[in-house]
């Protein structure tokens, strides 16, 4: 039986049935509504459109900055790739909407942050396809439920990942190309962003090496040597025949 709430944020619920129009920005990213649908969303967590549509060679670097420029300041980012033929309208929905489910699972994780909302707020690239705050709460439910299927423990979501033994397993190869990141230091956004892939697909296939044992958690960086104050220092060194009589002599000079 599922333990995740139905109304995974009771504030969005709230800004959905307003027709709210603004950010909703939390710890973990930023959510835009419009006339209260969600029309894009951000993540520190997540590869951004940018990285997405570049890194898989939909759309050339110089051309995505080509757009940034020309369309930024009137919130037509996306509809300008299409209008130049640099992208089709299909290839642009799927990729937003994908973007879209990927960070808002990461903005709508539980926190004790502050959650706030800015009316007014629309973002440079501008709406493509709004979603309904009901279907974005219904897939984030379902993310969370799956990845407690594969692996219960979430450490492996945001703590620095390093590979146990292979044990001789059979690794397909998109979850081999993510292992292959796996260096002790890396965690799974930086392993996406390096890949130019969603982060949630990344959180799948760790887990799914995770459960396999051929993942872990790195173990903490020891922690570096105390600082010793100069005089103790001094005294460590200092000739014990010498320390010997300083102790009388204050010991004398005491009586």
């Amino acid at each position: 039986m599922s333990t995740i709430p139905a109304n995974v944020s009771p504030m969005l619920g709230r800004l959905a049935a307003e027709g709210a129009t603004g950010a909703l920005i939390r710890e973990h990213g930023t959510l835009y509504l419009a006339d209260g649908r969600i029309v894009h969303a951000e993540s520190p967590a997540t590869p951004g459109m940018d990285v997405l549509l570049t890194a898989g060679g939909a759309v050339r670097a110089d051309r995505w900055w080509e757009a940034v420029d020309q369309a930024g300041a009137r919130q037509r980012v996306g509809r300008y790739l299409v209008e130049q033929g640099r992208l089709s309208d299909g290839a642009l929905e799927l990729c937003h909407l994908g973007a879209v489910f990927d960070a808002a699972y990461f903005t709508l994780a539980p926190s004790s942050g502050p959650t706030r909302f800015r009316y007014g707020v629309s973002h440079w690239f501008g709406a493509v396809r709004p979603v309904p705050v009901a279907a974005v709460e219904r897939e984030t439910r379902r993310r969370r439920e799956l990845l407690q299927r594969i692996w219960p423990e979430p450490d492996t979501d945001t703590a620095p990942l390093t590979r146990a033994s292979d044990r001789g397993l059979p690794v397909p190869a998109r979850r081999r190309r993510v292992l292959d990141l796996v260096d002790g230091s890396r965690t799974a956004s930086q392993i996406a962003l390096t890949l130019g892939r969603p982060a949630f697909h990344t959180l799948v296939d760790l887990r799914r090496l995770a459960a396999g044992g051929l993942v872990t958690t790195a173990p903490p960086e020891p922690a570096g040597p105390v600082p010793v104050p100069a005089w103790m220092a001094h005294a460590a060194v200092e000739d014990p025949d010498v320390a010997l009589l300083r102790r009388l002599r204050t010991a004398l000079e005491a009586l």
